[in-house]
């Protein structure tokens, strides 16, 4: 039973969803401010975290940055707070998912079930080459692990299989479409702002210049690939 820690101050919404998920066969861990949170957090194991950003004693936003410093559980914002700079910010920051009030519980539970089902296939890991590498980048898919020179670099879910989709596949170019639709497991609408977030963040983390690529290059008019 995949077990979700919801954290929501609103304690109607929080019971809401918390009834409808149990009856999805969840076991779900509650808490309504985000020091309790983290509490919560750090003294289980969770298959998911649904985050709202406006809670009291700490954000959304601290807590989710705290939670990253050591984990790269999947993470799905629930928020009021529905422009693009939040959503850049949330997602900028680590979230996998965003998701704006009011919702559908029917929504909640489809992009619970996606990002917890691309999780469990990356942890699962790969068969036949479980080691990619190219150059000083080198991705264990057996240890879900990327490292450069030697050191340790921190992933989110949506970050390692980007560049997991890329190293595996270093001659072919991805347009948005396609990566959004292989990495997140859903229909493409257009909003390249998910992909263009990600994208950015990872490249923040793997290039030695961010604004130089060598890893993730941009193929102008048509999408992303694997440096030479």
């Amino acid at each position: 039973m995949s077990k979700i820690l919801l954290v929501e101050d609103d304690k109607e919404i929080s019971t809401m969803l918390k009834n409808f998920l149990v009856t999805e066969k969840f076991e779900v861990i509650t808490a309504y401010d985000g020091k309790s949170a983290l509490d919560r957090f750090f003294s289980d194991r969770f298959s998911l975290v649904l985050l709202d950003l406006m809670i009291p004693r700490m954000s959304g936003m601290e807590v989710m940055g705290k939670i990253r410093e050591n984990s790269t559980v999947p993470i799905i914002i629930i928020s009021a707070k529905d422009t693009d700079s939040d959503k850049t910010l949330g997602l900028g920051l680590g979230a996998d998912d965003y998701i704006t009030k009011p919702f559908s519980v029917t929504e909640v539970l489809a992009r619970i079930k996606a990002n917890i089902r691309r999780n469990t296939q990356y942890a699962a890991g790969a068969a036949e080459q479980p080691v990619l590498q190219k150059g000083n980048l080198v991705m264990n898919l057996n240890e879900y692990s990327v490292t450069k020179n030697g050191c340790k670099i921190e992933l989110t879910s949506k970050e390692f299989e980007i560049l997991k989709l890329l190293m595996q596949n270093p001659k072919k170019v991805y347009t948005k479409e396609q990566m959004y639709s292989l990495v997140w497991n859903d229909t493409y609408y257009g909003d390249e702002n998910a992909v263009n977030v990600h994208i950015s963040r990872l490249r923040n983390k793997i290039e030695d210049n961010p604004r130089k690529p060598q890893y993730v290059i941009t193929v102008w008019g048509i999408g992303y690939k694997l440096g030479e």
